[in-house]
C-alpha cells in the first residue's frame, strides 16, 4: 500500500480490458498491460473506469479483473480502483472489494442511471469513503453520464468525509474547470486530475493540475511530456505534446477500438475485440501508421 500522505501526481494511466477474439476477458493480456504500464513510467493505475468498458463487464469481471490489476502491480505503483455504480449499495460492494484485496484508493463516477440529489450525493460519497481506508477521488463529468458537480459542493464534500480528497475533473471547458476548482477548494483538495486522453494537458499543467488520466497505450509518450513539464522544459513538453496531439484526436473519434489497436500494435494485447460498437477502417490504419512514427522516439519499451 502507498502513504496517502504523499500526495499523488503524474499520470496516473487506465488500462483498457482486453478480451480474447470470443469476447472473453483475456487475462494473460491484462497482466501483460498492467507491466507495460508500470515499465512505461506511470506513476499509477486507474482501472476499472469508462475506457475500460467498465459498465459492459458483469460484476464477476470486474472483480476478476481488478484483482488481476492489483496483484500484478504487486505495489509497484499505487492502484485507484474504479468502483462506479448504479447505486450506492453496489458502489460500495466494489469498493470493499477492491480495499479487501490491497488498491491504494477508489475513484467514484456519482450514480449514472437513476441520479440521486445533492443530499443522496452526500450519502453516496460518504458510504464509499467509509469502505476503504486510502484516499477516494470524485470524478466530475458532465451529463448525461456525469452530474455536474459545482466547485462548492465538492469543496463541501472534501471538508466533511475523511478520504474524499482528490478530483477528476472532466466538466467542459476543462481548463476553466480545474481553475475554478483548485481556487475554490485550496489546500483541503490534494489533487486535480483529468482526462480526455490529455489533449489539452499543457493548459491544464499550467493551471496546477496534479496529473491527467489517459488510456494507457501511450503512457510513456505522456510520462516523457509530463517529466519534461515538470523538469523545466516546458518547449520540450510542447513538442512531445505536438506530435501525440493529432493521434489522440484519431482516439477522440474512435475510443475504445482506437487505445486496443495501439496496444495490440505495441505487443501488448492479443486482441483488439471490444464490447463499444466502433470499428477503424483502412483510412485510419494508414494515418495511425504515418502518426505513429512521429512519437516512436518517446517509447521506453
Amino acid at each position: 500500500m502507498s502513504d496517502p500522505n504523499d500526495h499523488w501526481h503524474g499520470i496516473f494511466t487506465i488500462p483498457q480490458t482486453p478480451f480474447t477474439d470470443r469476447g472473453l476477458l483475456d487475462v494473460e493480456s491484462l497482466r501483460r498491460e498492467i507491466d507495460f504500464c508500470i515499465d512505461a513510467g506511470a506513476h499509477g493505475i486507474v482501472y476499472p473506469v469508462m475506457v475500460s468498458e467498465f459498465w459492459l463487464l458483469s460484476d464477476d469481471e470486474r472483480k476478476e479483473a481488478i484483482e488481476i490489476v492489483v496483484r500484478q502491480a504487486d505495489g509497484r505503483i499505487p492502484v485507484i480502483a474504479g468502483v462506479a455504480g448504479v447505486s450506492t449499495e453496489v458502489a460500495v460492494m466494489f469498493t470493499r472489494f477492491s480495499s479487501d484485496i490491497g488498491a491504494d484508493g477508489a475513484i467514484a463516477l456519482p450514480p449514472y442511471v437513476i441520479k440521486p440529489d445533492l443530499n443522496g450525493l452526500i450519502d453516496y460519497y460518504s458510504a464509499v469513503a467509509e469502505a476503504i481506508e486510502g484516499p477516494v477521488f470524485i470524478q466530475n463529468f458532465d451529463p448525461p453520464l456525469g452530474s455536474s458537480l459545482s466547485p462548492q459542493f465538492v469543496q463541501s464534500l472534501l471538508l466533511d468525509i475523511p478520504n474524499v480528497s482528490y478530483v477528476k475533473e472532466e466538466m467542459m471547458p476543462c481548463g476553466h474547470s480545474v481553475s475554478a476548482l483548485m481556487q475554490t477548494c485550496g489546500d483541503e483538495l490534494h489533487g486535480v486530475f483529468t482526462g480526455f486522453s490529455g489533449r489539452w494537458f499543457i493548459d491544464e499543467l499550467n493551471r496546477g493540475v496534479a496529473g491527467t488520466m489517459p488510456a494507457c497505450q501511450f503512457t510513456d509518450v505522456m510520462v516523457s511530456l509530463y517529466e519534461r513539464y515538470r523538469s523545466g522544459n516546458v518547449e520540450g513538453a510542447r513538442e512531445v505534446h505536438s506530435k501525440v496531439l493529432p493521434l489522440l484526436s484519431i482516439e477522440q473519434l474512435h475510443g475504445v477500438v482506437f487505445c486496443k489497436e495501439i496496444l495490440k500494435r505495441r505487443g501488448v494485447i492479443d486482441s483488439t475485440f471490444t464490447r463499444c460498437p466502433g470499428s477503424l477502417d483502412r483510412h485510419d490504419a494508414a494515418e495511425i501508421d504515418r502518426l505513429m512514427r512521429d512519437i516512436e522516439e518517446f517509447y521506453r519499451i
